[in-house]
C-alpha cells in the first residue's frame, strides 16, 4: 500500500486521545480519530491529516471503516469503561492482522495528586518531534474487594469489582450517596431510591438527563456538570448535600478520581471507587513515547 493512502485510526473520547491526536498531527501523520457525539469532536485540533468522524460505531462497521480508511494501525485511546469499542476493535484487529495498541489512561495510587494538579490533565505533549521524552508514570491497581467500612475519622477508600457488587451488597444502606458514575448505569440504582438518599452528577447532555429522571432522580438530586471538577467546587457540592458516601470509577487522575480522593480525604467521607472492567488487551501502554513510536512505525 502506498505510504500516501496509509492511515492510523485513533479510538478517541478522553482528553489523553486529544492530546495524542496533537501529538500525531504535529507529526504529520494521516490520522482518522472516532468519538461519540459532537461536543468531543469540537476538542480536537482541525488540521487536513486528522479526520475527525462522529457517531457510535458496531462491528459491521467497525469492518467497512478499516477496509475503506485503509486502516494499517489501531491506537485505541477509549475510556477505560468503554470496553465495547475497545473489544469489537480488538477482534478487527486480529481478523484483519492490523496491529493494535492499547493506550491506558493509568491509575490513581493512593491520594496521589492534590486540589490544584487535578485541574489539568496529568501530561502533555509540547515536545513530540523532540525525541518524545513525555512520559507517563503508571501505578499499582488496589487489590482489596469489600473492605470493612471505616469511621468518619478514618476515612476510607472501598474498592469494588463491578457495580453490580455495589448494589448487591450494603454499602448504601441509609446514606446520602453522591454517584459520579455517567449515566449508563444510574438505572441498577433505581432500587436503592428508597432505602438511600441518591444524587447523581452526570454530564449536560438530554441523554443523561433522562437516564437520571428515569432511574429514579428528583430535579433537585441530579446536578450535570462537565468535568474537570475543581477541588474546591467538588469539596462545596458534598458539603451542600451533606454526604456520607460518593460512588465514582476508577477513571484516573484526567477523570477526577485524584481529586475525589483528596476531598473524601479531607471530609472523612468513604469513596466507594468501582474498578475498570478486565479486557485482554494485545499490548497496551501508559507511555506516550511508546505510543506515538508505534504511529510511526506503521505510517
Amino acid at each position: 500500500m502506498p505510504a500516501s493512502q496509509r492511515r492510523l485510526w485513533l479510538i478517541g473520547g478522553t482528553s489523553e486521545s486529544v492530546q495524542l491526536a496533537e501529538a500525531i498531527a504535529s507529526l504529520n501523520l494521516l490520522c482518522l480519530v472516532t468519538v461519540t457525539t459532537a461536543a468531543a469532536k469540537s476538542l480536537y485540533p482541525q488540521t487536513p491529516s486528522l479526520q475527525i468522524q462522529v457517531g457510535r460505531l458496531n462491528g459491521k462497521q467497525i469492518e467497512q471503516l478499516c477496509q475503506q480508511q485503509q486502516i494499517t494501525a489501531i491506537l485505541d485511546a477509549s475510556h477505560p469503561y468503554a470496553v465495547e469499542i475497545s473489544r469489537i476493535a480488538i477482534a478487527t484487529a486480529q481478523r484483519y492482522q492490523i496491529p493494535y495498541l492499547r493506550f491506558e489512561r493509568p491509575l490513581v495510587k493512593g491520594n496521589e495528586g492534590d486540589g490544584d494538579r487535578c485541574r489539568d490533565a496529568p501530561w502533555r505533549v509540547s515536545t513530540v518531534k523532540a525525541g518524545f521524552e513525555q512520559r507517563l508514570s503508571s501505578t499499582a491497581k488496589p487489590n482489596s474487594l469489600n473492605p470493612p467500612l471505616q469511621t468518619q475519622n478514618e476515612p476510607s477508600v472501598i474498592t469494588l469489582d463491578s457495580f453490580e457488587t455495589l448494589v448487591t451488597g450494603d454499602y448504601l444502606n441509609q446514606q446520602r450517596v453522591l454517584l459520579t458514575v455517567g449515566y449508563k448505569v444510574l438505572s441498577l440504582f433505581q432500587d436503592w431510591q428508597a432505602r438511600s438518599t441518591l444524587f447523581a452528577r452526570i454530564l449536560p447532555a438530554v441523554t443523561s438527563l433522562e437516564a437520571a429522571i428515569a432511574a429514579g432522580f428528583s430535579r433537585d438530586r441530579i446536578i450535570a456538570l462537565r468535568p474537570p471538577v475543581p477541588f474546591e467546587l467538588e469539596m462545596a457540592l458534598w458539603r451542600h448535600w451533606d454526604i456520607s458516601r460518593v460512588v465514582t470509577k476508577a477513571s484516573g487522575v484526567a477523570g477526577g478520581e485524584a481529586t475525589k480522593r483528596q476531598v473524601a480525604a479531607q471530609l472523612g467521607i468513604p469513596l466507594i471507587v468501582i474498578d475498570r472492567p478486565v479486557v485482554t488487551y494485545p499490548q497496551q501502554t501508559s507511555d506516550v513515547a511508546v505510543a506515538l513510536e508505534f504511529c510511526q512505525r506503521y505510517l
